[in-house]
């Protein structure tokens, strides 16, 4: 009985590590890669913390979206919390059923600096949806997502 508990603890843990550990750190030379238009369709950076109240319905939404549009739409999830906190990140994500997704945090002293280089006009506010389409044009749509505003970014 101890073997299996030691064995169970151990899986647990492992998968955990693997979760956290699928966060990618996004620096500021990350940001033009991320900014970049997609081949096709568009890709959505769905900008988020640890402490946004409205952030985790944003991001399931958007989830659902993607799954309506495999092949049109890319979803990329990124915290503005440092990479530091990435094992906390992952447990979000986690919860909110968005493991699968890319996902990337901040990885600079500055968060205000990042921020700057995502959008030049955003205050910071989240959550925060960024759409890049292919043909280069982009939409951002700060706070809670509304089914109109949703409309919006099908391609």
């Amino acid at each position: 009985m101890r073997r299996l508990l030691t064995i169970l603890l151990l899986a647990v843990a492992a998968t955990a590590f693997a979760g956290a550990s699928a966060i990618e750190p996004l620096g500021p030379g990350d940001v033009a890669a991320l900014l970049k238009p997609p081949a096709r369709g568009e890709r959505i950076i769905m900008l988020w913390s640890l402490d946004c109240v409205y952030c985790e319905p944003n991001m399931q939404a958007l989830a659902k979206f993607q799954r309506t549009h495999p092949r049109q739409i890319e979803l990329v999830t990124v915290a503005t919390d440092s990479i530091a906190q990435r094992t906390r990140i992952a447990t979000r994500l986690e919860a909110a059923g968005m493991q699968g997704y890319p996902a990337r945090a901040y990885a600079e002293l500055s968060p205000a600096r990042i921020n700057f280089l995502i959008d030049p006009n955003w205050g910071g506010e989240l959550p925060r949806t960024i759409v890049i389409r292919a043909d280069g044009s982009r939409t951002a749509i700060s706070g809670e997502l509304t089914d109109k505003q949703l409309a919006q970014i099908t391609p």
